[in-house]
């Protein structure tokens, strides 16, 4: 199977809002509401191909065959903690959007993702779902999420990040190479600590301000 395109938003708008956000003396306000601002920009970009049908409406002029998002709405479902971020800013986008979450850590000896919560809509099945974590590291918590999406039903799968390191992009293609990701930027490499490099640090610590 042929991966799904990996979609790098090289606008100048994210590229400066996330050069601000990988300042280390960026405070935790500012840090939150830069993700969110960044967050509305890239789901611009990850929802382009929303299926549109046309429906009667009357203008004040005349009436017309209008364009309207069609379908059952969106689902927005951030990894908990860090993922968070980015689903509020998809909501400013797309505030009817449903909401799920999936709650994943990560083990600090195998780096492997552990699942502790899941709740999502019924109807999952039906709907087009956007998957949402700031960092593609490992990647081992984005494969584990979308693992439990196409358990629950789910076919209609995104993946939106903030930043990915190369080796994130290769593990998630391979395990999910039918599911489009959609990032900010692609970074230099993890470290050994599997952190990426530059990065911008630990993004739900700098997102609640833990650290």
């Amino acid at each position: 199977m042929t991966a799904a395109p990996v979609t790098v938003v090289s606008h100048p708008l994210v590229q400066h809002k996330l050069s601000l956000m990988r300042d280390r003396q960026t405070p935790t306000a500012e840090f939150r509401r830069l993700l969110r601002e960044i967050a509305l920009l890239l789901g611009y970009e990850v929802t382009r191909h929303l299926p549109i049908a046309l429906r009667r409406i009357e203008t004040p002029i005349q009436p017309m065959a209008a364009p309207f998002i069609e379908g059952k709405k969106l689902v927005v479902v951030p990894i908990l903690r860090a993922g968070l971020g980015l689903a509020e800013g998809l909501l400013d986008l797309v505030p009817s959007a449903r909401v799920g979450h999936i709650g994943l850590y990560r083990d600090p000896k195998t780096l492997e993702a552990v699942e502790y919560f899941c709740k999502l809509p019924d109807d999952i099945a039906e709907r087009q779902a956007i998957v949402t974590d700031p960092m593609l590291a490992t990647a081992h918590s984005a494969i584990a999420a979308l693992h439990v999406m196409k358990r629950k039903g789910c076919r209609r799968l995104q993946f939106l990040a903030l930043l990915a390191a190369p080796e994130g992009i290769a593990a998630f293609t391979a395990a999910h190479p039918d599911v489009p990701v959609t990032v900010a930027a692609i970074d230099e490499r993890l470290n050994d600590h599997a952190y990426i490099i530059p990065g911008l640090g630990d993004a739900g610590d700098r997102l609640f301000g833990t650290k």
